[in-house]
């Protein structure tokens, strides 16, 4: 597709963590779908996981000097301005050599100076905003935005409301249908079909309370019955995977990382899940029962109100990060022994999914350069 002669080109700015980078690469993807001939250019923060992951993706990407304040006072905060500064007259120059006709701002360091060097040359700029609480940034960027792509309802107390659509996140393509894949996943992962699979997930890293709750209820699932598949995170498994060893269980499955996610998710019978976007997401499409333990380490406690939203629409049931060691093994066995709250929590939760976000989210870019 052509544009007064012209191929389509298109930014995509932010990154930094997996929430917002692989929105992003979906967001790329969908768009290269509907228009085959366009150039998408990736803009993250250097050192970043997304400057291994988009080109991973097959994009191009080029790196700022971005970083964020850190909550204490650090030396590294007084090179911040300079960072600032630099990242724009980069984001300037990219725009001026790439000519876009679209910048895209995922979230993520990177997102605010390109969205704002755009901006200021005229340029259509469209937010995606993952969180159910908009962070600073976007705010700020939103008085200038043409559209604001968002993934949770009311976000009108953040941004003006004729610029909103209501796309949701996009997701991975595996993660779309899980069904019909439960008796390939036993057999993928080593599970017993007569035992209800419990799914434990915290990020690539891992979550400490998260692994420490399991670790203390480990005993307890195995005793009733239960069997666990466990992503630990890079940071804690060889440690993790001793004391399952030491232990004897033989139903703790403890993984550094989960590829087929599709797979441990058709598995899944109950998910314990930390509440970032992606994943808050991710379980409204799977519509399984979910346990969510937010993380309070996180800029203006978003997961919390992440898992809130699904919450109050009676989609998941909540255990808050103090209290996950002392309360998730009495959780669990309380809503594994309550089919029609499994039930119940599936179907509402199922109701918050939005399957075709990325293409919705195409449609409204597509319309901004018509």
């Amino acid at each position: 597709m052509k544009k007064n002669g012209e191929t389509y080109r298109i930014i995509i700015s932010g990154g930094g963590t997996g929430g917002h980078i692989y929105p992003a690469i979906a967001i790329a993807k969908a768009w290269n779908e509907r228009f085959p001939e366009s150039e998408v250019l990736f803009v993250g923060a250097e050192g970043k996981m997304e400057m291994q992951k988009v080109p991973e993706a097959g994009y191009p990407i080029e790196g700022l000097r971005i970083a964020g304040l850190q909550r204490r006072f650090t030396l590294e905060n007084l090179s911040f301005p300079f960072k600032v500064l630099d990242s724009l007259q980069k984001a300037r120059k990219l725009i001026k050599n790439f000519q876009p006709h679209l910048v895209v701002g995922v979230g993520g360091y990177a997102s605010g100076p390109v969205l704002f060097a755009a901006q200021r040359k005229g340029l259509p700029t469209l937010i995606q905003e993952q969180n159910s609480y908009a962070g600073l940034t976007n705010r700020l960027l939103a008085k200038n935005a043409r559209a604001i792509c968002v993934a949770y309802p009311q976000m009108e107390r953040y941004f003006p409301k004729q610029k909103i659509h209501y796309t949701g996140n996009p997701v991975r393509k595996d993660i779309l249908d899980v069904t019909g894949k439960k008796e390939a996943a036993g057999k993928h992962f080593g599970l017993q079909p007569d035992k209800p699979v419990i799914l434990s997930i915290g990020g690539s890293l891992g979550a400490r309370t998260l692994n420490e709750a399991m670790l203390e209820s480990m005993q307890g699932f195995e005793a009733k019955g239960y069997q666990v598949l466990w992503q630990t995170g890079s940071y804690y498994f060889q440690k993790i995977q001793q004391q399952v060893q030491d232990s004897g269980l033989t139903h703790i499955h403890a993984q550094e990382f989960i590829k087929e996610m599709d797979l441990a998710y058709a598995a899944a019978d109950l998910v314990i899940s930390r509440s970032g976007a992606l994943s808050v997401s991710e379980l409204s499409l799977v519509g399984k029962p979910v346990i969510f333990v937010p993380s309070p380490n996180v800029a203006e406690d978003h997961q919390t109100k992440n898992a809130r939203a699904v919450v109050t629409q009676g989609g998941a049931l909540l255990l808050e990060d103090s209290m996950a060691v002392r309360e998730l093994e009495s959780m669990v066995h309380a809503l594994l022994q309550d089919p029609d709250k499994q039930r119940s929590l599936s179907q509402a939760i199922k109701k918050l999914s939005k399957p075709n976000a990325a293409v919705e989210i195409v449609g409204v870019m597509e319309n901004l350069i018509q």
